[in-house]
């Protein structure tokens, strides 16, 4: 189970990682020109919206069909994503992480029947319509079935997270929040659900605890930097800047493909975002809107006066509990680096030593 868990996590992390430097430079682009950035500027902003819409998942769906079939799958694992982009009104990660290789699969399946009859000077012909007619089809399932599904679980997770806020058991939202987050439904739960419960809130109280629940920076800098004090291979070597651009930009999804590698790790984002939020509720902490990115330039622009104890504490306590636990998971359970997989694999491959 921990091995497929991990193989699992391993290949949704494969998606997303060649695609890091896209994520950042959108991630500088929204940190940058939004109208509550650095450099607040109308047209550059225009380019955020277009590219967490259809750019980013694109590529995810592009990778994911080019891991498993080469590039006609990395094609057609493109169009099938844009269906399921049309079919719904949230960013569809998640559903370019289903659409890429599943259709590429299914893309391979139909070769492995046609290719052996094709007549000869027609091999061109006939792929390229067979790729065309297939990604017709998946991308208008896609379309109708798929994007509604995913907006589907995006909607109850956030349910949840909303009966157990109605319940005061705010702290466990947090169960429901990370999974979600890592999964790259944070911008659908945060927009679609937090935000305006605590905007009603607000105008009630002046402030609202839930625009910390999925925007808190601490849990996921802490987490970064175990990673960065206690991992190793290409996962340590990036985690420094990852935390700089997750911490000062605000783009949580540069720290998703970490926890999607090493899945267990989830249990310090549980960690971070438990005790951040149990101390939120303690001290009734609160903003007076969503910190838009979530960095803590943001955060201290949405601080309500009086109350800077109050959120900063739960950031740094959220920093501290995931960057312990996580020190303690890679200790105790270490990421492999590829090296040693490979050499695994081969040894596991010799006869008599399997």
């Amino acid at each position: 189970m921990k091995e497929r868990v991990q193989q699992w996590g391993g290949f949704l992390a494969s998606m997303v990682v060649p695609n890091i430097g896209a994520f950042i430079a959108w991630g500088l682009i929204t940190a940058l020109f939004i109208a509550t950035g650095w450099l607040p500027n109308e047209r550059f902003a225009q380019l955020v919206s277009p590219m967490i819409s259809y750019l980013l998942p694109i590529l995810i769906g592009y990778t994911g069909g080019k891991i498993v079939y080469g590039h006609r799958g990395g094609v057609i694992g493109a169009v099938a994503t844009m269906g399921v982009i049309v079919g719904t009104g949230i960013p569809q990660f998640l559903g370019g992480m289903i659409m890429g290789p599943l259709s590429a699969w299914i893309l391979k399946k139909i070769d492995e029947v046609l290719q052996p009859r094709i007549p000869i000077g027609f091999e061109l012909l006939i792929n390229n319509f067979s790729l065309g007619i297939t990604g017709v089809i998946l991308t208008l399932l896609g379309m109708i079935a798929m994007g509604p599904a995913v907006e589907a679980a995006s909607n109850a997770l956030g349910a949840g997270v909303q009966a157990l806020v109605n319940a005061r058991l705010l702290p466990l939202a947090d169960l429901i929040v990370e999974p979600a987050k890592v999964l790259f439904l944070n911008n659908a739960l945060n927009l679609g659900v937090l935000a305006p419960l605590g905007a009603a809130a607000a105008a009630e109280k002046g402030r609202a605890i839930h625009f910390l629940l999925e925007t808190n920076p601490g849990p996921g800098l802490g987490m970064l930097l175990a990673y960065w004090a206690v991992g190793k291979g290409m996962l340590k070597d990036t985690a420094p800047g990852a935390a700089i651009i997750h911490f000062l930009g605000g783009i949580h999804e540069i720290y998703f493909p970490y926890v999607l590698a090493h899945p267990i790790m989830i249990l310090a984002m549980y960690a971070g975002g438990i005790v951040a939020d149990t101390w939120f509720v303690l001290f009734d902490a609160g903003l007076v809107a969503t910190p838009s990115p979530g960095s803590i330039f943001a955060y201290l622009a949405v601080i309500p006066r009086g109350f800077h104890f109050q959120v900063l504490g739960g950031v740094f306590l959220g920093a501290v509990a995931s960057f312990l636990v996580g020190s303690l998971i890679l200790r105790r359970f270490p990421v492999k680096e590829e090296e040693e997989e490979a050499e695994e694999e081969e040894m596991a491959s010799i006869p008599g030593l399997a």
